[in-house]
Order: structure tokens, then sequence, then C-alpha cells
């Protein structure tokens, strides 16, 4: 495994392609194979509403997330986690994911609804509550998790390891893209063969615009790396609870009186579109401006000194050099070099207006090692000795 100017290059790109094609091609595998098999399990066992819903988006998690999750760990010296974190965190990025991205969408529906271009029905808070309980169960296990694991976990990490960060990004898009479409192929040939019918082939699931579709899909994807890549513990699960929440407001505004969701909006198409892919650009833009923000924060507090330099911050070095040592292991008494702490010096670049690192080393001498008035300093063998100005020379 070699470094080039900061990107592990694990191996030759080709690799690192095949890999994130692979979480792809997990993905719609299980996609296809659990909606044909649900199907044919729903038949047997005669299940009918909630449960024959749950049953297939139950398959889909159960073929997907353990293999990846093999895939992964069982590559020796692999390099960017999943994200997937601890419970604990898992629960914090999910409410993130979550909050940031319907937060959005209320902004933006707001704004459409006082242009005119949003008209709500009556809201039935109690169907409302349900419809959001089971749908966000249903949205996770079917799409959410095994999506997320396979394609903004698996693949991204892959490219990532290899590439800079928009190729990552571009590239597992584009594999995105390419899921939906696999996934009516392996559900034909898996419901062939069980007995159940299938939804036809194609690019588009039936019923979407085979323009239109691909659009979305496209923002949708990038909106989901740039929660994969916010700063916060879990990160995948922060891009998850963006997915169920994308789901949810789609699946209220736009199609809740299909689904007797309690709640639902008449938006012409053209309006639909625009409302939909601004609260997720402007979801990806929140996510993003805290990358940027958590960036610049993660300066090197110290090392060599930056080329901003300016008055303030010369006077505030020359300010504090008395009271900020700098140097390894350093203690006051033994004259030795001390490093100041990286919250001293990113707060001292704050406060001097040229960020973090502008503290340069200084020497802090003890009192006992400190030179006395009128000695002469005495440096090394083939250097100029200075003399104290007030001694006369002999």
């Amino acid at each position: 495994m070699k470094e080039k100017r900061g990107t592990t290059e694990p191996g030759p790109a080709w690799r690192a392609w095949g890999r994130a094609l692979l979480g792809g091609a997990v993905m719609a595998v299980a996609l296809g194979t659990g909606n044909a098999l649900g199907e044919a399990l729903v038949r047997a066992l005669d299940l009918d509403g909630y449960p024959a819903q749950l049953l297939p988006a139950a398959l889909v998690s159960a073929l997907a997330v353990p293999v990846v999750l093999a895939l992964r760990t069982g590559r020796p010296g692999s390099g960017r986690p999943l994200g997937l974190g601890t419970p604990a965190s898992a629960a914090h990025g999910f409410a993130r994911g979550l909050a940031v991205t319907t937060a959005c969408a209320a902004l933006v529906l707001g704004g459409g609804t006082a242009a005119g271009w949003v008209r709500w029905s009556g809201p039935d808070p109690a169907a409302l509550v349900s419809f959001l309980a089971g749908n966000a169960l249903v949205a996770v296990l079917l799409e959410a998790l095994p999506e997320e694991t396979t394609l903004r976990g698996y693949a991204w990490a892959s490219l990532r390891d290899r590439f800079g960060g928009v190729l990552s990004a571009l590239g597992t898009t584009l594999v995105f893209l390419l899921v939906p479409a696999a996934s009516t192929v392996v559900q034909a040939g898996v419901a062939q063969a069980v007995g159940v019918d299938a939804p036809p082939m194609g690019l588009a699931p039936a019923g979407q615009d085979p323009v239109a579709y691909p659009v979305l899909l496209s923002v949708f994807g990038l909106t989901l790396i740039a929660a994969r890549t916010a700063p916060g513990r879990a990160p995948l699960w922060a891009a998850i609870g963006t997915h169920v929440a994308f789901l949810s407001v789609n699946r209220v505004v736009f199609e809740g009186g299909r689904r007797d969701a309690g709640w639902s909006a008449h938006v012409s198409p053209v309006h639909a579109a625009i409302l939909e892919l601004g609260y997720l650009a402007a979801t990806a833009a929140v996510f993003t401006g805290a990358r940027l923000l958590a960036s610049r924060g993660r300066a090197p507090a110290t090392g060599p000194r930056t080329a901003v330099s300016g008055p303030r911050v010369r006077a505030a070095a020359a300010w504090l050099r008395p009271v900020l040592p700098s140097g390894p292991r350093a203690t006051a008494s033994g004259g030795r070099r001390v490093q100041p702490s990286a919250a001293t010096t990113y707060s001292v670049g704050v406060w001097a207006g040229g960020g973090s690192g502008l503290v340069p080393p200084v020497r802090v001498l003890s009192r006992a090692s400190a030179p006395l008035p009128g000695a002469v300093s005495r440096g090394r063998p083939g250097t100029a000795v200075r003399r104290n100005p007030g001694t006369r020379r002999r």
C-alpha cells in the first residue's frame, strides 16, 4: 500500500471500480431476489396488509447487509470503515439525517405553499402518525439500510480508498443509477423461477418518467453522499436518516391520497419536480457546509507557520511569546522546549484573524537556567559570541 498526495492507493484503479460495482450488484441482487421471494412467501403464507409489505423488505436487508459487511471486514488492511458506528452513535446519526432533511423539506414546501404551488388536504393526525411509523420501518429495511450499506457504505469506501472525493461521489452515484434497472432483471428471473409476477424490466420503475427519474435519482444520490461525508459519528446512519426522510416526505406530500397517509398535497408535476430538487439541494448544502466548517476547525494546530501573516498575527505572537512554550516533552524548570496545546494554538489563530497554527516555537528557560545580567552568552564553536550590551570589550 502506498501513499500519493495524501490519498491511500491500495491497488489499481480497476480493482476499486470493480469493488464499487460489486456493491451495486449485491444491492441489485438483494432487491430483485427479496421482492420476488417475498411475493412468493406472502402468497404461501396468505399474508395481507402491512405484514405483506414488511416481509419482502426484511428479506432485502437480510440478503444485502451481511454480504457487504463480510466483504469489507474480509479485506485485510481495508481503508475507510463503512460508517455504521456504535448503536448509540447510530441513533444520533440517524436523527441528524432525519432532522436536517425534514427541516429543509418543510422550508422549501412552505415556500411553495406561499407561492400557491401547493394545496393541502385536511390532516388526519392519527392516520398520519400511523403511516409514518409503519412506512419508516419498511423504508429502512427495503431501501435505506441496504442501499446505504452497499452503495454509500461499501461502494463509496472502495472508491474513496483509491480516488478523491469528487470522483468517488460521482462514481457511487453512477452505480446507484444502475441498481434499479439491474434489480428488475434479477427480479424477473427469480419471479419466473418461483412462479410469481414481476414488474417490467427497464431503466425506470413502472409509472416513472424515463428522463425525470434518472435526474431526480442523481440529485438524490449526491445528497446522500453529502450526508454520508458530513461530520459526526456514524455518518452512514446520517445518510440512512436522510433516505428515510426523503421517502417519507414524498410519500405523504405527493402520494398521500393514494397511500392513505392521513395528509396529502395537490401539486402540478412541474412544481413537484422543482420542490423535490429544491429541498434535496438545500439538504446537500447544509451537509456540505457542515463538512467545510469542520474541515476548517480541523486545521493543524501545530507545525510550520502558515503563510498568513500580518500586524495582528505578529503582535499576538509577540505578546504570547513569554507564556506559550513549544517543543516536545518539555518542562518549564528544565529549559527544554514544550508545545502549546492544540486548543490554545487554534484559539490564538482565530482571535488573531489568521487561522490556526500561527504561534511560532519559543524557548522557555527556567529561572535557574536563565543568563545572569551582564553574563556573556557562549555559543557553539565556530559561531559568533554575543555579549551583553552593557559590558565593554577588553
